[in-house]
């Protein structure tokens, strides 16, 4: 074959296409015949159990036999995907004679045609061939993928409508997840909480309006109803909005009362999940919510309305019954009464304990006590929101 290849894209939506092989070569290389449309046929003796499941679904045929002459009659593409050199050379020899391209997973330069390594992103299907050299290939593939989902590229034609709540994750920029990313480099207007992580906004380019939503924790706050307001009507205007949120935006977030305005008043909305500071905070400063033999359970617990207040949800003394893991979110500024209704509802005074305050960036302090002990450390110690709190015997795990 040809040092030099054409780059083509074939419609094999219901075209017969031969597999010869049911190993992992073929495995890989099932899914995208698949979502071609393509008839895909596999001729192999044994299969893995993937590709059988695909077949037990419909989604492929198996002969269950090994190959024989003949067997690519109507074929429009081949891929040989044995480990047989014989096999493979008697399928590409036939492949020859009927003018059928075909792809040599053993030896590419023997093939009439190579996969290019691939990747889907937005409606995109990008592919690249570099000569044979497939990890050349798929190096520059994925330099292309991440270039797009992180928004560096911004292809007309595909910027999204709408809002999207994104989670910024838990204060560390690296930790929003590539969708998040790739959106929030699409934006036209952002509209930030004041715990979304900061270093993103520096990122924008400098059209980008962005809205600072102001929601200090305990201090003041724009109204739901004015950040609702806000995202209607730039999105209305025809504007891509974001909504930056810290953390995952359906984890205390109020993310779906936004969506709910949105929805409303007939505004598109894409919901990005994002890293939960409720895990992503502990595993940082070094402690697992769960360990096998220690934890089997975790509870998530809004900290923001003491024990006793009228309108607390929180069933505090079931919550002191439990054994497992409590994780506390905006609760350091009411430690003393949390702590006082685990402590009267029977949990153990010498229970570990941990604070983590700003976790996951430059500034992450941690302080370690006991349940008994805790609200006195957080005094001394100043902590002051945003901050973590961690109970349970789990903590003790990082000592």
């Amino acid at each position: 074959m040809s040092e030099s290849h054409y780059l083509a894209g074939l419609d094999l939506a219901g075209r017969r296409v031969v597999v010869v092989g049911g190993g992992t070569v073929a495995q890989r290389r099932l899914p995208r015949l698949v979502s071609s449309g393509a008839r895909v046929e596999v001729i192999s003796p044994s299969v893995t159990p993937s590709v059988e499941a695909m077949a037990t679904s419909g989604a492929v045929t198996w002969h269950e036999r090994p190959y024989a002459d003949g067997d690519l009659a109507d074929a429009w593409y081949v891929l040989c995907c044995t480990s047989s050199k014989p096999v493979n050379e008697s399928v590409s020899a036939e492949a020859e004679r009927r003018r059928v391209f075909c792809v040599r997973a053993d030896d590419g330069a023997a093939g009439t045609a190579v996969t290019p390594a691939t990747g889907n992103h937005d409606g995109l299907l990008v592919g690249v061939l570099a000569g044979g050299a497939f990890r050349r290939s798929a190096t520059v593939r994925d330099g292309l993928l991440s270039a797009l989902r992180a928004g560096a590229v911004h292809v007309e034609g595909t910027r999204p409508q709408g809002v999207a709540l994104v989670g910024g994750g838990p204060g560390d920029p690296d930790l929003i997840t590539v969708r998040g990313r790739r959106l929030l480099g699409l934006a036209e207007v952002v509209v930030a909480d004041h715990l979304a992580p900061a270093a993103l906004l520096e990122e924008l380019d400098p059209s980008v309006t962005v809205i600072d939503a102001a929601k200090l924790p305990y201090g003041r706050a724009a109204s739901q109803e004015a950040i609702n307001d806000l995202l209607i009507t730039h999105a209305r205007a025809g504007r891509f909005v974001v909504r930056l949120k810290g953390g995952d935006p359906y984890v205390f977030g109020r993310g779906f009362e936004e969506l709910l305005a949105c929805a409303a008043a007939d505004v598109p909305v894409t919901v990005v999940p994002g890293v939960t500071s409720a895990f992503g905070v502990p595993a940082v400063a070094g402690v697992p919510v769960t360990h096998r033999g220690v934890a089997h359970e975790v509870v998530v617990v809004s900290g923001h309305v003491p024990p006793g207040h009228p309108t607390s949800l929180v069933d505090w003394p079931a919550l002191a019954a439990l054994r497992g893991t409590l994780v506390l979110l905006m609760a350091v500024e009411r430690i003393a009464p949390i702590t006082k209704a685990l402590l009267d509802g029977g949990r153990a005074a010498d229970t570990p304990a941990a604070v983590i305050q700003e976790g996951t960036t430059a500034n992450q302090r941690v302080v370690r006590s006991t349940l008994d002990k805790l609200a006195d450390e957080v005094a001394a110690q100043a902590i002051r929101p945003p901050a973590i709190v961690v109970i349970g015997p789990v903590t003790a795990l990082a000592d």
